[in-house]
């Protein structure tokens, strides 16, 4: 049940000091931290990722999100010589166009980004990233963003794989760009569909190893997308939190991953989510019975204390930034004030934060005795 403190974005504020803001992961992934706060039982344990296992159940039902981060961050120049870098803030689907009058292969696609430069590029300014890879600003649009015309010759794909660089957040600092060590790891081993702009940290921790002594337990996996976009790191402004719009992003939740949840479900085994774009997903998907159907499009559910989860059980994921909606969506799950005091005992403890950090296990429901 939530109070009206709930709503309010100052109770959603707390201290983390910057040495607790985690620059680079581990050497293996499952050696993060993992902070289980088992709300049934009131009590918090501190455990290795590798561990997870151990509150797994057979019966129960682990869902990742297969999302691909693309190298999303262009680096160049603009036609006076001055750096400029473009953040594209969707994957370029769109089937590209040949360029009129154009004999050496060009080819056009439009793409909504951020520029950075030392001053904002106009309607009409160039932009250069290779000899193969170019970009026109079309049209400036709100909140920052522009409208681009990339010019490319040859596969898109591979050019952006070969020129782009992972779009590491902001919290993250690089002073010479993103490291062989970021294209790897910031990355899950399962991600497959590339249209992410970031990664889906909770499934960071994963290890082709820890995934099948999971599934040797008896806990099945199943797959949902979800394109992680900028908004996920766009600043809540509103101090009541109701009132803040959501960002949409796209997914696709499939007839196997439905079956999968729906057995679940009916046979009394819990459904686990790995990150909150996995929580989104999947009660998007749900029905208001609880049966999931599948679905694909774009997904603008707000999840705030006050949500009735409708399919899932426990959650693992990353510490979030303090004001922001995935906290919010945490909240929902476990309740604030636990949340809070569950983030002030892991800063107490020394627990690494935000996309290379540690993790939590949400647990509101046991498996049945």
């Amino acid at each position: 049940m939530a109070s009206n403190a709930d709503f309010f974005l100052a109770s959603y504020q707390f201290v983390l000091p910057e040495e607790s803001i985690a620059q680079h992961p581990l050497a293996r992934r499952d050696s993060s931290r993992l902070l289980v706060v088992d709300c049934p039982a009131e009590e918090t344990r501190d455990r290795q990722f590798a561990d997870l296992g151990d509150y797994l159940a057979p019966g129960d039902l682990l869902v990742v999100n297969n999302t691909r981060v693309f190298p999303a961050r262009l680096l160049g120049r603009k036609e006076t010589g001055g750096k400029a870098e473009l953040l594209i803030l969707q994957y370029p689907v769109p089937e590209p166009v040949a360029v009129s009058g154009d004999s050496d292969g060009w080819q056009q696609v439009e793409v909504v980004g951020l520029v950075k430069s030392a001053k904002r590029p106009q309607p009409g300014s160039q932009l250069f990233f290779s000899e193969n890879l170019l970009g026109m600003v079309r049209e400036l649009l709100a909140d920052g963003k522009v409208r681009v015309a990339l010019r490319y010759r040859g596969d898109l794909a591979r050019l952006l794989e070969e020129h782009g660089q992972m779009p590491l957040p902001p919290y993250i600092r690089r002073e010479e760009g993103q490291t062989e060590e970021d294209r790897q790891r910031y990355q899950t081993v399962y991600a497959e569909n590339p249209g992410a702009v970031a990664a889906p940290t909770a499934g960071l921790h994963f290890t082709p190893e820890l995934l099948a002594r999971i599934q040797a337990l008896g806990v099945r996996i199943a797959q949902v997308t979800l394109h992680v976009g900028y908004g996920t790191f766009a600043p809540v402004r509103v101090e009541d939190i109701r009132e803040h719009a959501i960002h949409a992003e796209y997914l696709k939740v499939s007839e196997e991953t439905a079956a999968l949840v729906n057995e679940t479900r009916a046979s009394g085994g819990r459904v686990w989510a790995v990150g909150t774009t996995s929580v989104r997903a999947l009660e998007f998907a749900a029905q208001a019975t609880g049966q999931v159907c599948a679905r694909s499009g774009f997904c603008d559910l707000y999840i705030y204390p006050g949500y009735r989860f409708r399919v899932v059980d426990n959650l693992i994921t990353n510490f979030h930034l303090p004001q922001s909606s995935l906290l919010f969506l945490v909240s929902a799950l476990a309740g604030r004030t636990r949340i809070l005091a569950a983030y002030g005992e892991a800063v107490a403890k020394g627990y690494r934060f935000y996309s290379y950090g540690d993790a939590m296990a949400l647990i509101t429901k046991h498996p049945r005795e």
